[in-house]
């Protein structure tokens, strides 16, 4: 699951980020570190409720979505209040951070040199966050479409009941 691995990077990143970045008496250093963990944990337990419930993987992995835009604007927030640049989606900066994604070996230490200072780290945060953001819209568009086609499992198992019903009791 691709949106599971970026949000791992995102946990591992930020908390890295938060660490050199954000004074440890912070408060906005625990609730970063809580809204990426958040964003991971919601993901796996959506995906673990999946056999039971799409109705929950759905709710939790837009937790996850939610947690990870949260995130988002705690970067953003970040870059203005210490009068940094926030990069451009066309920035050629972007475009490499971009494409790290699409490493078959993409690890933790692929994006490590843009830990170095405050405005890079930041920036690779927003990058990576959009990206997983990405892969959790899609996720959650597929989610919803097999949902409307399929019912959940209650529905399924409703129907099936109603079957058996029908076949053996007339």
């Amino acid at each position: 699951m691709q949106s599971f691995q970026m949000a791992t990077l995102v946990v591992d990143l930020n908390v890295e980020f938060c660490k050199k970045y954000i004074s440890w008496k912070s408060r906005t250093k625990d609730q970063m570190e809580q809204a990426g963990r958040s964003g991971r944990q919601n993901i796996a337990e959506g995906s673990q409720a999946s056999a039971t419930s799409k109705k929950t993987e759905i709710k939790l992995t837009s937790v996850a979505r939610a947690s990870l835009e949260e995130l988002l604007l705690d970067y953003e927030d970040f870059l203005r209040q210490n009068h940094l640049k926030i990069w451009e989606k066309e920035d050629p900066r972007i475009k490499t951070i971009r494409n790290l994604a699409y490493l078959s070996d993409r690890s933790y230490e692929s994006y490590q040199s843009y830990l170095s200072n405050a405005e890079s780290a930041a920036n690779m945060m927003i990058c990576i966050i959009h990206q997983t953001n990405y892969l959790l819209d899609k996720q959650l568009a597929k989610l919803s479409a097999d949902f409307m086609k399929s019912g959940g499992f209650t529905e399924r198992l409703y129907q099936k009941r109603t079957d058996y019903r029908k076949n053996n009791f007339q």
